[in-house]
């Protein structure tokens, strides 16, 4: 009298449905962080690599430390370079602590 038939219910997407659910939306979030963050961030990492590596005598560089010098000695076979910070004061230095090579006619960049 007071009680009513029990329907079955359809059920929701199958846990054996591979494509269906997360893993589609996760494989795009993927995509879009590869093209977009991760690869043009190795592309930065390789070209200042090779600029490291290329360094010659006059080349300005930036350290890691935020100083600013002229390049007065550069060695292809040695890690180490000779910067000149100021007059007659000279440090050696190695490449891997450059953050940014500038050559003699490239201008300085704007720090807006």
């Amino acid at each position: 009298m007071f009680t009513t038939s029990a329907f079955a219910q359809a059920g929701g997407p199958s846990a054996m449905d591979p494509l269906g659910g997360l893993l589609i939306p996760m494989l795009l979030m993927l995509g879009i962080f590869y093209f977009l963050l991760i690869r043009p961030q190795s592309q930065r990492a390789k070209q200042l690599r090779e600029r490291v590596n290329s360094v010659r005598r006059g080349d300005t560089v930036v350290t890691s430390g935020g100083m600013v010098g002229k390049v007065t000695k550069a060695s292809d076979t040695s890690d180490e370079i000779e910067v000149e910070l100021a007059e007659n004061f000279k440090v050696r230095i190695v490449k891997s602590t450059l953050l940014e090579v500038r050559t003699k006619g490239e201008p300085v960049k704007d720090a807006t």
